[in-house]
């Protein structure tokens, strides 16, 4: 659960830094794709709690 929300903090970090990428304030060639990281991140940690792991 707790992955979960560091990648919920990541995605407002990494889309603050996106916006300022667009205003050419920080490097586009960071700032992308830690915000596609952050995002497959949070997908992977909400969707690994509900997984059957046996018996």
């Amino acid at each position: 659960m707790t992955l979960f929300w560091i990648g919920c903090i990541l995605i407002v970090v990494s889309y603050s830094m996106s916006v300022l990428s667009l205003m050419n304030l920080f490097p586009l060639w960071i700032a992308w794709p830690l915000f596609f990281f952050s995002i497959l991140l949070t997908v992977h940690a909400f969707s690994n709690r509900h997984r059957f792991k046996g018996f």
